[in-house]
């Protein structure tokens, strides 16, 4: 391992680190502080710090090692991403920040759903919460997999003998620094930190697609014709319609997405939501054309100078490795890390202001002072972390197959239950239980089943299609089934 790649990377983690002890002394001395930066974070941060913790490790590896294997055919499922988020954007965004401070000023999306349908308020709380933990961790492990990819790959034998395997140490190293600057400083050293990420992850993916490309020895000397897939420059080379579908409806999960959406409750004013989505949206249109442009042309080149890629989801750190300055290729890898530490600690910390605030303070200590409960979020935010590296430890864990769980089960729960009870008056607390229960239940059902991989004798259907049709029609339903029976709660002017 070079000096400057490490210097590289030792300057990255510093800044994480003081960005971290920074937010410590700004905004930790109360809960709302700790779990939600006071309600007062610029657009452009909340814009970023949104995107980047959405992407994760799966845009600088999952989705170009798809276009790696597949083509251009598997960018619909970016496409089907930027469509949903745009959704988000319009729907939910400016809803949500302003409802959530109405309802009480919800800190969780448990507890805002709790304080919009109080009738069912300990039932949503405790489901929502367990949903958001479960899923969460195994999300969390897809990021820590990132991270042992990144250091089993790039950092092969230069890592300190430790009788732990590179990958394991991986592992460890990403989840410490990931801890140090969560624990420490909360929501504003994580959106902080993930606003430098977010750019830092942006400049990576306009970079090396253009090297790539147009780099002695690139994609475009190589040809994308030595590519031995039939069809793959095409969007709808050996596409079917269930593959489509599967590939597009990664959309629907943007709403039911709590480390997403809690960045909108966190903006400063909710007329500057607009503003937020404008930097939001145009950095994800150029870091998804990046991801997409550098599965295209590593395969390209991959293929043109012979190279063996043996994990397609490493193409990002082969590349990195062999076509740039090591202090450069330093700066690629801290863009990897930022991909995958950006969502691990927006993970960690709505997993840990779940359990303190809808299981400690409504079970164990409702009087908990405003100290007791950010010292029990950093608690939290600790042991869900130990969860994620026991599940991250398999070193044939598949990112993409993670997230897509991951990312399904929150959609299916949350999705169709954040978007009603925003916009319809007529849902029930009764109909707000039921759909969360039907999203998750159906999502674990069909994975269980292997509905997802096999479906009727043929190819699977992505469990998030099943689950969200499922839980909208479950709210639709017992709502109007329950419409009277309930009292009726205003927001606070």
């Amino acid at each position: 391992m070079n000096v400057a790649t490490l210097a590289s990377l030792g300057l990255y983690f510093a800044l994480m680190i003081a960005i971290g002890l920074y937010a410590w002394r700004r905004s930790t001395d109360t809960a709302e502080g700790y779990m939600l930066a006071g309600r007062n974070l610029p657009p452009s941060v909340a814009a970023l710090s949104a995107g980047a913790s959405d992407m994760s490790g799966w845009l600088l590896l999952g989705l170009p090692g798809a276009l790696y294997l597949a083509g251009l055919s598997a960018a619909w499922i970016g496409i089907g991403l930027f469509a949903g988020a745009v959704a988000n954007w319009f729907i939910v965004a400016p809803r949500l920040r302003a409802q959530t401070e109405a309802y009480g000023n919800a800190l969780t999306i448990p507890q805002f759903l709790a304080n919009r349908f109080p009738d069912q308020g300990t039932g949503l709380r405790v489901i929502g919460g367990l949903v958001i933990v479960v899923f969460f961790t195994v999300y969390t492990a897809a990021g820590l997999v990132g991270g042992g990819k990144l250091f089993e790959t790039a950092f092969a034998g230069a890592l300190p003998a430790t009788g732990l395997s590179d990958y394991t140490l991986g592992i460890l190293i990403t989840c410490g620094i990931v801890l140090a600057y969560t624990m420490v400083g909360g929501f504003l050293a994580v959106s902080l930190t993930d606003f430098v990420q977010g750019i830092i992850m942006m400049l990576a993916l306009v970079i090396m697609p253009l090297v790539v490309i147009f780099g002695d020895g690139g994609a475009a000397d190589a040809s994308f014709a030595a590519v031995p897939v039939e069809g793959y420059l095409s969007l709808t080379e050996g596409l079917t319609l269930l593959g489509f579908v599967s590939a597009v409806t990664w959309g629907l999960g943007y709403f039911g997405q709590p480390h997403i959406i809690v960045r909108f409750m966190a903006i400063d004013r909710v007329e500057r939501v607009a503003r937020a989505r404008n930097y939001g949206l145009s950095w994800m249109a150029v870091s998804l054309i990046g991801a997409v442009a550098m599965g295209l042309a590593g395969r390209a080149y991959a293929e043109g100078n012979g190279i063996a890629v043996e994990d397609p989801e490493t193409i990002f750190i082969l590349l990195a490795e062999l076509l740039f300055h090591p202090a450069i290729t330093g700066f690629l890898y801290a863009a990897l890390l930022a991909a995958i530490m950006s969502t691990i600690s927006s993970q960690l910390l709505v997993s840990s202001s779940s359990l303190t605030e809808d299981f400690y303070r409504l079970f164990l200590n409702r009087g908990a002072s405003e100290r007791e409960a950010v010292n029990v979020g950093r608690v939290c935010v600790a042991l869900v972390a130990l969860a994620a590296i026991v599940i991250a430890s398999d070193p044939d864990s598949n990112v993409l197959g993670l997230v897509a769980h991951a990312w399904a089960g929150f959609g299916a729960a949350f999705g169709p239950l954040i978007i009603l009870a925003l916009t319809w008056r007529g849902m029930t607390g009764a109909g707000a239980l039921a759909g969360l229960v039907t999203g998750a239940g159906v999502v674990g059902i069909w994975l269980a089943l292997g509905l997802d991989g096999e479906l009727v004798g043929g190819e699977g259907l992505y469990e998030i299609v099943p689950g969200f049709i499922a839980a909208f029609l479950a709210i639709l339903a017992v709502s109007k089934a329950t419409q009277g029976s309930e009292p009726s709660v205003q927001p606070a002017q």
